[in-house]
């Protein structure tokens, strides 16, 4: 579920922060700011205190090496700077997977897009989350992807609409998600579909501007 509460500690957290983000303005034209992504994601895992699963996925984003010291902030509608890595990756994996966007049409929306396959539209049995932070507010929170449609294919699963406040948004993708492909018709696949199940090892991490 979405949490929006600002407390005393991550006021105190964003006020020492040394990111510095340029106002958009709602120019999408306008020039990308410059984020120090490993600081962001040191914030970020403040705010997963008290969920494991988040503190873990960060933890491990933080321990990959793939952090960079600076970047440039995306827009929305584009993928975040770091991809995923999973137990499946490209090819034979594990590796490189997918990676988490931001979307903004019908309302703010993190959403995440990858292979094999598509996504399949039935996601029982796997979790895919998004643990978000807004730098310039300090709310936070974690919420579930499962919206997705099958036809026309469709290559994202996406959160609900968000409210996120404006500002620089730092946020990773986390946990796990279905894939299926088409296949000859079997006993073994009686819907002509295969399919697997990606784990997410490394989350992927970006920073956008709402």
């Amino acid at each position: 579920m979405e949490r929006l509460s600002v407390t005393r500690r991550l006021a105190t957290v964003f006020a020492a922060t040394a990111v510095v983000a340029s106002v958009f303005a709602g120019n999408a034209g306008a020039a990308p700011a410059a984020v120090d992504l490993a600081g962001a994601a040191r914030q970020l895992r403040a705010a997963a205190a008290g969920n494991p699963a988040a503190e873990q996925a960060v933890d491990r984003l933080l321990a990959s090496g793939q952090m960079i010291k600076a970047g440039q902030v995306a827009l929305p509608a584009q993928p975040f700077q770091i991809p995923a890595q999973s137990d499946i990756g490209r090819g034979d994996g594990p590796g490189v997977y997918g990676s988490g966007i931001a979307l903004g049409l019908d309302g703010f929306r993190f959403g995440f897009f990858g292979g094999p396959g598509t996504i399949a539209p039935n996601q029982s049995g796997a979790k895919l989350e998004v643990l978000w932070i807004n730098l310039s507010t300090g709310q936070s929170g974690t919420e579930l992807l499962y919206e997705h449609q099958d036809v026309p294919v469709d290559t994202t699963i996406r959160t609900r609409p968000l409210n996120t406040g404006g500002g620089m948004i730092v946020a990773a993708v986390y946990g796990s998600l279905w894939h299926r492909w088409s296949v000859p018709v079997s006993d073994a696949n009686p819907d002509g579909y295969q399919y697997q199940l990606g784990t997410i090892s490394v989350p992927s991490f970006g920073a956008v501007y709402n």
